[in-house]
């Protein structure tokens, strides 16, 4: 991106921001809601906004017959609710172990969990921003029948309620309250028993703050972590792939523009739906890094950022400036602990694991090349691998037990 179009997006949205006039809203609304289309994939506004109108009507049949037979993000499991500390309704799903699998107790879980037969062991995944549980569908569809697992949806996010507070009081949403969030899913979906955490992106920096407010709770239950693709603090200095002339642009202005779009969510989402093509091309930037990832998978992650509401995308942004959890990690350095991310991640960039590892220098680092922020839909055989490592390393899984299929992709990881 030059640095004459990074000022030039600059310059539209503070436009947007700074007049209430209908005419210069509608005539920026298509560069404002792609820009915005950017922080919905977990990036921040001021790419290069190329136009995309060669084979259009080609794309949009091509979006419509994945749509209709694109097989991911179908799992289900029982439902269940729980209620924040706000009363803001959080939905979750849990896939439990299938009986009688016939496989044996390793010595190991023995040692964790002792001679009584203990309760089963549940895994728990916490999504990234403007995503939703089925982000984990690789993942999901590969532990199932082998390990309880839990998968829910962030406040505002997938099937859960809009946040209670923000939406009666205006209150922020704070990283410390979706540690709370998720506590109040464990007390519900996990009353008793071994825990094991996996986040990805926000959902990782809500496990730190779940470890920051609950350390009690990390000690007595949890027995292993997973951070995927996130961050214990400093993401105000990532650079997202831009020039400086185009960072500098995208933080003079952003905050305004949000709040500015936030209010008019009806009409950016028209303008979002009107540079679909765009918003495509942002996405799988922002997302992938490889060259081949699967057509359905990409619209598959489309459709996920796609459904999370403008003023959802506003109201969680200010947060991640806020972040810092690096303190909190010391709460995990008695555990096994995964730290996984993509080498061209331009959301949470990879230096940000490996300064997470640096804290914990036993945890395992891997770092993925060829891979983006959505690792886990990009390389899915890579971190399924790792993370069943990790279960089996924490007892929460016999050492004979074997995850199923979860899809073929290229790809290897390097340990850290």
């Amino acid at each position: 991106m030059s640095q004459s179009s990074a000022e030039a997006v600059a310059d539209a949205a503070a436009a947007v921001s700074a007049t209430g006039a209908a005419g210069n809203w509608r005539r920026a609304t298509g560069i404002a809601g792609a820009a915005i289309g950017v922080l919905a994939a977990g990036a921040a506004a001021g790419v290069a906004l190329e136009r995309m109108t060669v084979g259009r009507g080609m794309r949009r049949k091509a979006r419509l017959a994945l749509d209709s037979t694109g097989p991911y993000g179908a799992l289900r499991g029982t439902p269940g609710k729980a209620y924040a500390d706000d009363g803001t309704e959080l939905y979750y799903e849990v896939d439990d172990v299938e009986p009688d699998t016939g496989a044996t107790v390793s010595p190991r879980r023995r040692r964790l969990f002792g001679r009584k037969a203990p309760a089963p062991v549940t895994v728990v995944f916490s999504h990234g921003y403007c995503l939703g549980q089925d982000s984990w569908h690789f993942q999901r569809a590969a532990l199932r029948g082998v390990v309880r697992t839990v998968h829910w949806d962030q406040r505002s996010h997938g099937r859960s309620g809009r946040g209670a507070a923000q939406l009666t009081d205006g209150t922020p949403v704070t990283i410390d309250q979706l540690g709370r969030d998720l506590k109040a899913v464990l007390d519900a979906a996990v009353p008793e028993g071994p825990i094991v955490l996996v986040g990805h992106s926000m959902g990782g920096m809500t496990v730190m703050a779940l470890a920051d407010q609950y350390p009690e709770l990390i000690r007595e239950r949890v027995v292993a972590v997973a951070l995927v693709g996130t961050s214990s603090g400093q993401l105000g200095e990532v650079n997202f792939g831009l020039p400086v002339a185009g960072v500098n642009a995208v933080r003079r202005v952003l905050p305004g523009v949000l709040r500015a779009l936030g209010q008019r969510a009806e009409l950016v989402e028209k303008g979002r739906r009107a540079t679909a093509d765009l918003f495509a091309g942002i996405i799988k930037r922002y997302s992938f890094a490889s060259r081949d990832v699967d057509p359905a998978v990409e619209r598959f992650a489309e459709r996920m950022i796609e459904s999370t509401p403008i003023d959802v995308v506003a109201e969680f942004y200010p947060a991640f400036t806020d972040h810092d959890k690096t303190e909190a990690l010391a709460h995990f350095a008695e555990l096994p602990v995964l730290v996984l991310a993509g080498v061209q991640d331009l959301v949470t960039p990879s230096r940000h694991s490996e300064a997470i590892a640096d804290v914990l220098p036993d945890a395992e680092l891997v770092l993925v090349p060829d891979a983006g922020h959505l690792v886990m839909l990009e390389h899915p055989e890579v971190v399924t691998d790792r993370l069943a490592d990790l279960l089996t390393r924490a007892g929460a899984v016999p050492a004979g037990a074997t995850v199923g299929g979860y899809g073929s992709t290229s790809g290897t990881a390097r340990p850290g």
